[in-house]
């Protein structure tokens, strides 16, 4: 009864299959009535996709028993050619698979040289190449930089803030360069010194810029103008955030580690893994009541204490486990020298933990860079929005919505974060391991 109930279901299934490809794949007529306007249609052009995957699989097969055949000549071994056709089915995924992954990111960086808002437009190319015409492949036809220039129209900079500009131009640049000589050369420890050491300058003439940026060097007209005061207040709010995350973190994550005795232990730890459970827009409403009770609506402080919160029990929980995987040993020995629990934590675990200090510091920094519903919500000003809620207001008007201003403001406010990444990519791997491993 099983086996005839298996095979009717699957005679159904290959019936329907059966019908949609003799009724909508190989039915011209249904195509036509479904394609948009502006849209390039190709009769049966899945065919063609598939043929050129079969095609590439085929060459993968042709390759493998070819490089199989003459290596077993060579080396007069029997070996068979599957695996290495496997491995390169495999390599042919994941290749497809980053180009569609990045295939967004292309996207957006043709529209930012694109003034006349082309790639978002109804009208259709005609070039005669059908990956142009279809605008699979980005047509740029007077590719420029006025979209670029617009974000920085009006910017006025003080003396002192272009030497800072170019001190942190020249660490990035030295950043660079060691990373270059990572991947050519053999990594020795004066590579991760200096790019520690660069990396560290970088960050303090980023952080002194923003700093003393003032809203009154914004002098350009339009919104888009304010674009780099966006960015300014961006880099203050999610430093500000990271330090009190930090701090917070230390202190808690101490004292769950190392007093084991203190009355509600398990049970607040218990209670951050709950609170993680739910997504932290549920708590919007009763943030914006907080902080307009407090009066701290449209203010920093009040969206730097609505984000530190949010780190807690994720930070605590993974500096806790950093500690634990720390000897007390360490701490018992210069308790016996004379030294306090407060010179133990301030001169022995402080920096021993310097590189999980990065980690928590770097996941706040990030996660607060791109955040936009609860800035959206606080945030009221023109000159108090970060980049988030910037981007947005390029978005927002109709009929005249600014897509390559929006694309060049999008690539601009991600680079901040790509050299973030780049830089510090072995405390995120370091930080996100050293949380979980025990002694």
């Amino acid at each position: 009864m099983r086996r005839l109930l298996a095979f009717l279901l699957v005679g159904l299934a290959l019936y329907g299959i059966y019908w949609f490809a003799l009724n909508r794949l190989f039915d011209a007529g249904s195509y036509r009535k479904q394609v948009a306007f502006g849209s390039v249609f190709v009769p049966y052009g899945w065919a063609y996709a598939l043929g050129i995957l079969l095609g590439l699989v085929l060459a993968i097969l042709l390759y493998s028993l070819a490089y199989t055949a003459l290596a077993n000549r060579i080396q007069g071994r029997k070996r068979s050619p599957w695996p290495l056709f496997w491995q390169g089915v495999t390599h042919l995924f994941l290749w497809i698979l980053i180009l569609l992954v990045y295939y967004p990111v292309v996207q957006v960086v043709a529209a930012s040289f694109d003034p006349t808002n082309n790639l978002f437009s109804f009208r259709r190319p005609d070039t005669g190449f059908l990956l142009l015409d279809a605008k699979v492949i980005p047509y740029v036809p007077e590719p420029s930089l006025e979209n670029y220039a617009k974000l920085v129209e009006g910017v006025v900079l003080y003396p002192y803030q272009v030497g800072l500009l170019l001190l942190g131009g020249l660490a990035l640049l030295g950043v660079a360069l060691i990373g270059l000589l990572r991947r050519l050369l053999t990594p020795e420890d004066w590579m991760d010194f200096w790019q520690g050491r660069l990396l560290l300058l970088l960050t303090l003439a980023v952080f002194a810029l923003a700093l003393t940026l003032s809203p009154r060097q914004f002098t350009g007209q339009g919104t888009e103008a304010k674009f780099l005061l966006w960015v300014r207040n961006t880099f203050l709010i999610s430093g500000l955030t990271g330090l009190l995350a930090v701090l917070l973190t230390a202190t808690a994550g101490y004292a769950f580690a190392r007093f084991r005795h203190l009355p509600g232990r398990y049970p607040v730890l218990l209670f951050f893994i709950f609170v993680q459970m739910f997504p932290g827009f549920l708590a919007l409403v009763a943030i914006y009541y907080l902080l307009s009770r407090l009066d701290l609506l449209n203010t920093f402080t009040g969206l730097v204490l609505a984000y530190s919160g949010g780190i807690i029990s994720f930070g605590t929980w993974v500096y806790k486990g950093y500690l634990e995987s720390i000897s007390p040993s360490l701490e018992e020995a210069a308790m016996v020298d004379g030294a306090t629990r407060w010179q133990v934590f301030t001169k022995i675990l402080l920096p021993l933990s310097a590189p999980m200090f990065v980690f928590v510091f770097l996941l706040q920094f990030v996660g607060t860079y791109s955040e936009f519903v609860l800035a959206n919500l606080v945030l009221t000003g023109v000159e108090s929005w970060n980049v988030g809620v910037g981007l947005r207001s390029f978005t927002t008007g109709q009929f005249q919505t600014k897509w390559g201003i929006f694309a060049a403001a999008s690539v601009l406010g991600s680079l901040p974060i790509l050299f973030l990444f780049y830089g510090f990519q072995q405390y995120f791997v370091s930080g996100y391991t050293a949380g979980a491993v025990k002694e």
